[in-house]
């Protein structure tokens, strides 16, 4: 008997998933535990593996599609089983995936008939209520990538909905003829007198120009939900202050000298993980969050590092980072951001931070304000390290300060709180030699 693979749950706050690519077609023999499908959370990419073996009789949904936990997406069973044709799947009759492609076909030999008269072109998709045109997440993508207007394309998913499928026919099919030369026409026009403000020349589209429209990834919609939560739940308070990295900067020249060139040498941003792991250690109201009207307070103290990748912001976690040397966080650092880079960071990497780190002194910026990874109590905000004049002993001297402002929710930590932490911040990082030991 065929049993039915469902959408499944990938991380423990995902709602839905988006099937972003079969890794087996239907006919394919699939064991138990080869990869199956790869699934777009909302945290990261993931390749699910398959929960049982057999053939793949069918599959349900299609790349593109966003379906909530549970849902059918696909069905595997013995060699010749027919599909059950129930449930969310919609009834596919047998040889689902031949069959799947003569359903399509009438469908758009009949949209052609329709269009014949008056357009010779592909039938494009109808746009949806808001005036956008209907296509997949991973069709937009595709069809971004290659430089193709979507409401050119003919969609052959529900409703006219673009699939990948229509995006890469179009892909084969190469460019559009060129329109018909009309500058015969044209050259010969009197010229027209200067328009008085070319700026304000009316052009079909709004009065900023044409408007396109880019859907969210399930990551990118994730960010956008916890930012926005944690502004209206979390009430922020931020701590300015400078911190003196001169001996800093000098100490990771001498470890820069000494290392061989196989060993990895602690950046500004390892030390300030490690200063911020001791200090949570010493104040653990600041190694805590506010949960249903209550403090959680956690025995490990694990530093999330943001990082930047395509188009969204991802904060990966270095475990019992107060347990740790500089040097292995440093190596656990890089991993973590190249895995977010390449989109394979896992979600358990992207779990069980209790305190972050944001930095972005290296587009040199000086000072910023992070808003808070709820619901954690705190995150501090790491500005660009600049040589500045100082007076020091009634000389004047130069230093090397770096800036920083710690966010804080009210709701945990107290502004004198929040002023010892950072205060013991400032001490490790200002005599590193603490951060060694």
């Amino acid at each position: 008997m065929a049993q039915d693979i469902v959408m499944p749950r990938l991380s423990d706050s995902m709602e839905e998933g988006t099937i972003l690519r079969w890794l087996k077609s239907p006919g394919d023999e699939v064991s138990l535990g080869e990869e199956l499908v790869e699934i777009e959370t909302d945290k990261a990419n993931m390749v699910y593996e398959a929960p049982a073996g057999g053939t793949l009789i069918e599959t349900i949904a299609q790349e593109g599609d966003t379906l909530p936990i549970g849902q059918v997406i696909a069905r595997v069973g013995e060699v010749g089983e027919k599909p059950s044709g129930d449930g969310a799947g919609g009834g596919r009759e047998p040889e689902a995936a031949p069959q799947a492609r003569t359903e399509e076909a009438p469908q758009q030999a009949a949209a052609a008939a329709v269009e014949e008269p008056t357009s010779p072109g592909p039938a494009p998709a109808p746009p949806s209520g808001d005036g956008r045109v209907k296509a997949s997440p991973l069709a937009r993508r595709m069809a971004s990538e290659q430089g193709l207007d979507l409401g050119a394309l003919s969609g052959s998913g529900p409703g006219g909905r673009i699939v990948k499928a229509d995006v890469e026919r179009a892909i084969a099919a190469g460019p559009a003829p060129a329109a018909a030369p009309a500058a015969p026409a044209a050259a010969p026009a009197p010229a027209t007198p200067a328009e008085p403000t070319p700026g304000a020349r009316e052009r079909p589209e709004t009065a900023k120009g044409a408007v396109t429209h880019e859907d969210l990834t399930k990551l990118q919609q994730t960010v956008a939900r916890r930012m926005a939560e944690s502004k209206a739940t979390a009430p922020h308070f931020q701590l300015s202050a400078q911190i003196d990295m001169t001996r800093a900067v000098a100490a990771r020249a001498r470890i820069k000298a000494e290392a061989t060139q196989d060993e990895v040498v602690p950046s500004f941003n390892d030390m300030v993980v490690k200063a911020c792991a001791i200090a949570l250690r010493e104040h653990p109201r600041a190694n805590a969050a506010y949960r249903d009207g209550r403090l959680e307070l956690y025995s490990r103290v694990n530093v999330g590092v943001a990082v930047a990748a395509r188009d969204a912001l991802v904060v990966p976690t270095i475990f019992d980072a107060d347990l740790k040397g500089l040097r292995q966080i440093a190596s656990e650092a890089r991993a973590l951001a190249r895995r977010v880079r390449d989109g394979t960071v896992t979600p358990p990497e992207l779990s069980g931070g209790t305190f972050t780190v944001s930095n972005l002194g290296m587009y040199g910026i000086s000072n910023f304000q992070a808003v808070i990874n709820p619901p954690q109590a705190g995150i501090l905000a790491i500005g660009a390290i600049t040589e500045t004049p100082v007076v020091r002993a009634g000389e004047i001297a130069t230093a090397h300060l770096m800036g920083v402002t710690l966010g804080c929710d009210h709701r945990v930590l107290y502004g004198a709180d929040g002023a010892l932490f950072l205060g013991r911040v400032r001490t490790l990082l200002e005599e590193p030699l603490g951060l060694a030991l």
